[in-house]
């Protein structure tokens, strides 16, 4: 017992760290979204928001895979922490709207270098034999912080305001950055011989990769297919509002519980992998982590009711850890964390630039066709690249992909 509690002291420390800073996320996300609409009264300014991220990726995740794999990921990842905390807390400072969009777009440059940083880093930490029980554990920290975050946004907005909440949530950053700090470095680089990042090394490195994805197409097949479902989730849920209040006829506080609900399910289903994960092969987890997925959008695109929709919301919700653990751990399983950096972010970029395509290609058709239409389709194309990712787990000859030991 005492052998298990030291091999999990610094995966601990790992995921508490993760699940402040996912917390600070959710405060930031309520709390953002309120103050730009305060500032400037506008809902397409409010949109705005969502786009940033995208963007900032398109224009940054072909080069930030170079500067990540020749550094210290550890040191990155506390770098953009400690950058995260300290724009939040000048927002409540600056004078318009202009200065909040100019601090976005670094917090989106801050996140488009943790990420990699981050997916990397857990590899580096977590042995192979624990990383499907890690990454469901964290699949329960980000799904807690999903209802937690909002939670106490929401109060300290209510018994204060938004400004005196950004501040608190700069904070819970640099506690984060903290943990980190105590945990072991995995990198050990002579920095001298790191290269300089500059046009050569880039197009050196995007080489690197396109040579990866050649010699194993099957790992880019099946997390290429695993990003094409994340594309279309991520049009449904940008009409996700537009389409509970005017189509099914919810009212607010009806989509405010099925967003609580949605969370409940993904908390559900996160501590049932946490405590189960053993139970399941990776195959399993992921095949029917993505089929239910569908299923609960498929749900959702003909609901007509609150019930209707709340069924289909929980069961996406509570299906959407099990893909996501599985998957996670088939990518770090597969991928050399000395090429993580890189692939990550190519594969980060492609998932940008598509899902701002398809977000105002849906926005547009929806104009054109009803809604429903819309959703329904995207949720069978969901479904059925979901059926190519089933048929591709279970290739026969593929199986050694999925070894866990």
């Amino acid at each position: 017992m005492k052998s298990q509690l030291a091999h999990w002291k610094e995966p601990i420390f790992l995921l508490t760290s993760v699940g402040i800073a996912s917390i600070g996320d959710f405060i930031y996300l309520v709390a953002i979204n309120i103050l730009v609409f305060q500032m400037t009264g506008s809902a397409a300014a409010v949109a705005g928001l969502w786009i940033i991220g995208p963007i900032v990726n398109i224009l940054t995740k072909f080069w930030t895979g170079s500067f990540i794999d020749y550094r210290s990921k550890r040191k990155i990842m506390i770098l953009t922490y400690l950058a995260r905390a300290f724009f939040i807390f000048f927002i409540p400072f600056v004078p318009n709207i202009v200065f909040v969009y100019l601090i976005l777009i670094f917090l989106s440059i801050a996140k488009a270098f943790f990420t990699p940083s981050s997916t990397t880093y857990i590899t580096q930490l977590i042995p192979r034999h624990m990383r499907k029980r890690y990454n469901s554990m964290q699949s329960f920290t980000t799904s807690g912080a999903f209802i937690i975050g909002p939670a106490i946004g929401g109060t300290l907005i209510l018994i204060s305001s938004v400004k005196p909440t950004l501040l608190m949530n700069a904070s819970l950053f640099v506690l984060a950055a903290c943990l980190l700090y105590v945990l072991p470095e995995k990198d050990s680089y002579d920095k001298n011989a790191i290269p300089k990042l500059s046009f050569v090394q880039i197009v050196t490195d995007v080489k690197v990769v396109l040579s990866f994805v050649n010699k194993h197409t099957y790992v880019v097949l099946l997390y290429l297919a695993f990003l094409a479902t994340t594309i279309f989730t991520f049009a449904m849920d940008a009409q996700e509002v537009v389409f509970a209040q005017q189509v099914v006829g919810l009212t607010e506080v009806d989509y405010s519980m099925l967003v609580s609900i949605t969370g409940i399910g993904s908390i559900a289903g996160a501590l049932i992998i946490s405590v189960f994960s053993q139970k399941f092969s990776l195959r399993y987890l992921i095949a029917l982590g993505i089929l239910m997925q569908a299923t609960g959008y498929i749900l959702y695109a003909f609901s007509w009711s609150f019930l209707s929709i709340a069924f289909g919301f929980t069961i996406l919700g509570f299906f959407n850890v099990f893909l996501n653990a599985g998957i996670m751990t088939f990518y770090q399983n597969s991928v050399p964390t000395a090429l993580m950096g890189r692939v990550t972010s190519i594969f980060q970029l492609l998932q940008s630039l598509f899902q701002i395509i398809f977000v105002l290609g849906v926005g547009v058709i929806s104009d054109i066709i009803p809604l429903r239409i819309t959703i329904i389709a995207l949720a069978f194309g969901m479904l059925i690249v979901g059926g190519l990712m089933v048929v591709l787990l279970f290739l026969p000859e593929k199986k050694l992909y999925f070894q866990e030991t």
